[in-house]
């Protein structure tokens, strides 16, 4: 059986209204990939070090395969170019247990 992964992603943009179309596209692509949000720009406390992220995501899927394949899907790249030059993420992938 495969282990759930995990996207996290710290989401920066300088254009909210251009963020509303990467968001409507970016649930179109974790929809097809059965994957769900768990997180999605909640309020959040640092406990420890500097990490401010200024809009926190976190994305479970089915298997780490399955989050590749959604990163690389026609719909992903959809919704990455809707916000390409407003936008800066940083996005890791964990497996979980």
């Amino acid at each position: 059986m495969s282990k759930k992964a995990y996207m996290v992603v710290d989401a920066r943009s300088s254009d909210p209204e251009r963020m509303v179309e990467y968001r409507r596209l970016s649930q179109i692509a974790v929809d097809a990939f059965g994957a769900r949000f768990l997180v999605r720009g909640a309020p959040y406390e640092t406990f420890e070090g500097k990490w401010q992220p200024q809009r926190l995501v976190v994305v479970e899927f089915p298997s780490m395969d399955a989050a590749r394949k959604f990163y690389d899907s026609p719909e992903y790249v959809a919704a990455r170019s809707a916000r390409a030059g407003v936008s800066d993420f940083d996005m890791l992938l964990v497996e979980g247990y």
